[in-house]
């Protein structure tokens, strides 16, 4: 029989080993992440075809509020127009191009990490400074937002969904330009301001990257003496320039004028916009360094020629179809057990999670027992008309695991929640966990 001591370092023993396994079972960049509204944990996400073609119509609808037109947080707002004391608030427009080139810029046009395949469903894209996906959505997505101390269902979206993640990132875009002229400058003295004039947006493509200039870690002030005296060649947009030689609206500028192909099609069409002419006085005295401080009312410009007039892209009548569907939750089981006292099982278990209807649905799992962990803690399910050629595929899928160190008891229930921001309905999971160690260690009542 074994003594008392032999018994409680024998569980602490089968404890720890419980820790360190679910340590190295977590992903390396889970296990380090910095405080981002899922840490340490990545979501999962859906990445469409390698053509784009479904991020680009999400992009277009987005420039003329067709993607979320009725969502109070996610519908693009009107865009102001006019010059100092004459603002007023206009139809709400974005250039698609320019969505599509920040994009580029951001993250080369992709929702989920580099080793997740097209048309599959793998970790998120998460970014050390906590951006999200295709828009790198950093604003409200450096801390969970929702109940509890966890992500709410709108940052669920943004990390989980490309479409409430470009739609996101318009808005903040239309945030930035609508700025002026109370925190930043104007572009367009000369035209009213014109937002269909892609030149007028020099300003606010400069703030969705940050409104920097001298002495920031990142600065985007086109005449700052780190970058090389003006003129520059273009950036292009491929690659072979180093990023760091650029201010960020003359990357985005470059990638409008410069599109990827692929398949010997361009992602998108190719736009030469100009850029403000820093040999003219229209430009570089207004933009002068001098000139670099708060509210920069003095920085106002005319729009750089030759001006480009951007249009309203057509958008096809089954958008919300293509784009949404109408997903369904389902989860393939509502009860599972979890035995940490046999080394012949894995000490956690998977939960499938099903889209009965179409589109793409996103999910989030909760639970209140500290003893479990799940992973990832949201994601996607794929349904009808959804092409997915992942292990998995179409299915969400999360691990629930176990710390032994908080078990309550050794048996002991748990529950997790699977809820759908954009499917609706929840379904709950009992876990059950069986730790009831044998801990008798052979041998020791006969050394006694």
């Amino acid at each position: 029989m074994a003594s008392p001591g032999v018994r409680r370092s024998s569980a602490l023993a089968v404890a720890v080993a419980g820790i360190v396994a679910l340590a190295l079972w977590l992903p390396a960049s889970q296990r380090s992440a910095d405080a981002c509204a899922f840490d340490p944990r990545i979501p999962a996400a859906y990445e469409a075809d390698q053509q784009r073609a479904l991020y680009n119509l999400a992009m277009d609808a987005a420039s003329i509020n067709a993607l979320l037109p009725t969502d109070p947080f996610f519908a693009l707002q009107p865009i102001q127009r006019g010059v100092r004391g004459s603002r007023t608030a206009g139809t709400p427009f974005i250039p698609a191009v320019l969505l599509k080139a920040i994009a580029w810029t951001e993250s080369t046009m992709t929702m989920a990490s580099r080793a997740t395949p097209f048309n599959s469903i793998g970790d998120g894209l998460v970014t050390f400074d906590c951006g999200h996906g295709i828009m790198q959505i950093t604003t409200g997505m450096t801390v969970p937002l929702g109940a509890g101390g966890r992500a709410s269902d709108r940052q669920v979206n943004i990390a989980t969904h490309y479409a409430y993640n470009i739609a996101r990132g318009a808005q903040i875009l239309a945030e930035k330009w609508n700025a002026a002229p109370e925190a930043r400058p104007i572009a367009g003295t000369d035209t009213q301001s014109d937002p269909t004039f892609i030149e007028n947006w020099y300003y606010a493509v400069w703030g969705y990257n940050g409104f920097t200039g001298p002495g920031a870690n990142r600065s985007n002030h086109p005449m700052d003496p780190s970058f090389a005296s003006w003129p520059r060649p273009q950036f292009r947009c491929d690659g072979t320039q180093s990023r760091d030689r650029y201010p960020y609206q003359e990357l985005v500028w470059g990638c409008m004028a410069h599109p990827q192909s692929r398949d010997g099609i361009p992602l998108w069409t190719a736009t030469q916009a100009a850029l403000p002419d820093l040999t003219s006085p229209a430009f570089f005295a207004p933009m002068s360094l001098a000139n670099w401080r708060f509210p920069y009312n003095a920085m106002d410009i005319p729009t750089p020629q030759p001006a480009t007039l951007a249009v309203a892209p057509p958008i096809p009548g089954d958008l919300q179809s293509r784009i949404f569907g109408q997903p369904s939750l389902a989860s393939a089981t509502e009860r599972v057990t979890i035995r940490l006292n046999d080394p012949s099982t894995p000490m956690r278990a998977s939960i499938i999670i099903r889209n009965q209807g179409t589109g793409i649905l996103t999910w989030s799992a909760t639970t209140d027992d500290n003893f479990l962990i799940l992973t990832p803690p949201a994601g996607v399910a794929l349904g009808g008309g959804i092409p997915c050629i992942s292990s998995g595929c179409p299915n969400g899928t999360f691990t629930v695991g176990v710390n032994p160190t908080l078990l309550p008891a050794a048996r002991a229930t748990g529950t997790v929640t699977i809820t759908s921001p954009s499917g609706g309905g929840t379904v709950n999971i009992t876990v059950t966990i069986v730790a009831d160690f044998e801990v008798g260690a052979p041998g020791t009542s006969r050394a006694r």
